[in-house]
């Protein structure tokens, strides 16, 4: 059966919308609120499988446009799927490719079929529909997939903005058909995404679309795109408080310690960004005193860990001054080292989040480790 229950609410704050949960998933229950790290290519920029498992993470992302490219999906089918071609045994999420629609748009053509679009790595051409999208991602035994959707850009008419819902809209309708037909082997769950843009009214008719097809969950898009943060926090508000409330709930590309905290206070369940990854290789590191830049000379001689809070491996072992001479180096091991604590950092973060949630003390948990990250 394609239509299940795979969500139960454990615990709902006293305060505020923010939730604890479990979603069933074919590769082991995942608790909620959750952040999944992105690894789009089938792995974690400078994480081994094993790190990922030690820090606690019980699913991560990856991302169909750039699998479909390479290596195919016939080779991820013929290794048993991601599960068996990565040796992740646990929960996949794949995204559509609908951010590369995004963001690679000078690569791209729309049409009511679908994407046409030019490899970015060699200019080939490639189709894909809302229809291919699905079975790409069942090839890839996808635990959670995503529909083919189009992201709308920041600051575009509202006339722009409607004409793309009307393309994810349609498509989605024919997503889900397509994953309705996918063989009973594959439990994998299709999750539709709501867009809109910036405008609630659009935002509304896409949540209508949503729930029509009764999902066993749902995605927000198109936030976190470039608005002022006062208008992300407006409009996920809007988006969530017109949710259906029995259903898991992700929001897109949230990855920074105020954007996972605004999403949990309204009731989010998981998100994901590429940010903490990529900003470690770029030698910013988190700490909960905000975020540092290793790469200044102020650490030649610090001999602390990245955080004294921080109870990695990274920080138990090694200081600010050896990682900044690394980074300075140019040494593979500092991207490993970065990476493992700003994604050990974001896991802790929502292990207690999670408590405080259990507690009836979220509200106040944001207000402390929020004051304590910008210094207010």
């Amino acid at each position: 059966m394609k239509i299940r229950k795979i969500f139960t609410e454990c615990h709902k704050d006293a305060h505020t919308a923010a939730r604890t949960g479990v979603i069933a998933l074919p590769h082991g229950d995942l608790r909620t609120p959750a952040f999944m790290p992105v690894g789009t290519a089938g792995t974690v920029k400078g994480m081994t499988k094993d790190d990922l498992e030690e820090i606690g993470f019980e699913i991560i992302l990856a991302n169909t446009y750039h699998l479909f490219l390479r290596p195919g999906v016939e080779v991820i089918k013929a290794a048993g799927g991601l599960h068996g071609f990565t040796q992740w045994k646990r929960n996949f999420l794949t995204d559509s490719g609908g951010f590369q629609v995004f963001s690679l748009a000078n690569l791209r053509r729309l049409s009511d079929e679908g994407v046409s679009f030019q490899s970015h790595l060699d200019g080939s051409s490639f189709f894909l529909s809302p229809e291919l999208v699905v079975q790409l991602q069942a090839g890839f035994n996808s635990d959670i997939q995503m529909q083919l959707d189009i992201c709308s850009n920041y600051g575009i008419s509202k006339e722009q903005t409607e004409k793309e819902l009307g393309l994810t809209s349609a498509w989605v309708k024919r997503a889900f058909s397509e994953w309705l037909k996918t063989p009973d082997e594959y439990q994998g769950s299709l999750f539709p995404i709501i867009q809109g843009g910036f405008y609630k009214d659009l935002r509304l008719r896409s949540i209508e679309t949503v729930c029509e097809l009764n999902p066993n969950g749902l995605a927000i898009g198109g936030l976190s795109v470039g608005e002022p943060t006062e208008l992300y926090a407006e409009m996920l508000a809007f988006t969530a408080e017109h949710l259906p409330k029995n259903k898991p709930v992700y929001i897109m590309g949230i990855g920074t310690p105020h954007y996972i905290l605004e999403a949990v206070k309204n009731g989010i369940d998981l998100f994901d960004c590429v940010l903490p990854s990529r900003n470690a290789r770029n030698g910013s590191l988190f700490t909960r005193k905000g975020p540092i830049s290793i790469k200044k000379k102020e650490f030649e001689y610090d001999f602390n860990p990245i955080d004294s809070q921080c109870n990695c491996k990274v920080c138990r072992t090694y200081s600010r001054a050896y990682l900044r001479h690394l980074f300075r180096s140019k040494e593979i091991l500092y991207s490993m080292l970065g990476t493992y604590h700003n994604l050990a950092f974001l896991y802790t973060m929502v292990q207690e989040i999670r408590q405080a949630i259990e507690e009836d003390r979220f509200a106040e948990y944001y207000k402390n480790f929020l004051a304590e990250y910008t210094g207010g």
